[in-house]
């Protein structure tokens, strides 16, 4: 059991499933404010009645979703955004700095 604690210290686990859940809980929040405020405001102005999630071209009996690719496109250009800034903020690249150099 000591050994397992050790290596939960020494390997960050904890600082790992914490960084998972709020990852989980940012993603809520950013899909909520893609769906919710911004595909609204982009739908009519794409030509999408309504959604851009809506939003499809149709060649015959094929059915192409580009406001659904759109909107998932849009929704990891803004998660990314958030994880970059939160890491910047946190100032943790500055410690993977600190190990390359020692």
């Amino acid at each position: 059991m000591r050994n397992f604690l050790d290596f939960i210290r020494k390997q960050g686990v904890v600082g790992l499933a914490t960084g998972f859940i709020l990852g989980g809980a940012v993603s809520k929040v950013v899909t909520s404010l893609v769906n919710d405020i911004i595909n609204p405001v982009l739908g009519p102005a794409l030509g999408a009645a309504g959604n851009l999630k809506e939003a499809a071209l149709q060649i015959g009996s094929i059915r192409i979703h580009w406001g659904s690719f759109l909107n998932t496109g849009i929704d990891f250009f803004i998660v990314a955004l958030v994880v970059y800034f939160g890491v910047r903020l946190i100032g943790v690249d500055r410690l993977d700095q600190k190990k390359e150099t020692a």
